[in-house]
């Protein structure tokens, strides 16, 4: 069950929102809970994928956490019987084997990982993108700018009639422009939003190089640079 924090108040980065943690091993499940909590959030658990199904059945969550390491989730990532309009984020948290059994969804706004052993404050970072860009999704729909489009629900970016093959790192990033399309996003806001924690200018300059090969292959141009203040998408 959800704690009741009403009696206290909260603080505001998790803004008493919902969590749900999936996993079955003690030590990380009270890890997450307690530093989730002490975040700001409002912490459930579940010890298995089927459990995890019904508390969301009698309480929905906002985001779910789930271990991948769980005995039975097996290599399946999603939610086989909850309606797509329930389903909240997906964090993962994932050894690097088994990065490969992730769902094509992962980085895209529906769902990300954090790597194994983690950072609690990484896990932190991308609970907060996952919430921030779905809170974006809901007020804007689809994101959208002339010929370039993003459906969240196949995790697919098109330009005109061509898909783009995005990495989770691009698609975060093109969503972040789109969502504010004819405004200037800095380096620091780029690099909070797409990988939540502190990443070198030059990784920034690659991502956003190899993002406008992929976009910009027709004209007219879409990602531009401001030099000395960051990158805009518009014509």
């Amino acid at each position: 069950m959800y704690g009741n924090l009403s009696e206290k108040p909260l603080p505001t980065r998790g803004a008493g929102r919902r969590v749900l943690i999936v996993g079955d091993d003690p030590g990380t499940v009270e890890l997450l809970s307690t530093t989730m909590e002490l975040a700001g959030f409002r912490t459930g658990t579940a010890g298995s994928g089927q459990e995890a199904l019904f508390r969301l059945g009698e309480q929905p969550a906002d985001l779910v956490v789930v271990d991948l390491t769980t005995r039975d989730l097996g290599h399946g990532s999603g939610y086989p019987s909850m309606p797509a309009a329930d389903r909240p984020p997906l964090l993962f948290l994932a050894a690097l084997d088994n990065l490969d059994s992730l769902a094509a969804g992962v980085g895209t706004g529906v769902a990300d990982y954090v790597t194994k052993p983690f950072r609690i404050a990484e896990v932190l970072a991308r609970a907060e993108t996952l919430l921030r860009t779905r809170g974006e999704g809901s007020r804007t729909g689809a994101p959208r700018y002339g010929d370039l489009t993003l459906d969240d629900t196949t995790c697919r970016a098109r330009r005109g009639r061509r898909t783009l093959d995005l990495t989770p790192a691009e698609y975060r990033l093109l969503r972040h422009l789109l969502v504010h399309a004819e405004q200037v996003l800095s380096k620091e806001q780029i690099r909070r939003h797409v990988w939540g924690e502190d990443r070198a200018d030059n990784a920034i300059e690659k991502l956003v190089s190899r993002l406008r090969r992929k976009v910009d292959q027709e004209d007219p141009p879409l990602i531009h640079t401001r030099k000395g203040f960051g990158y805009w998408l518009g014509h």
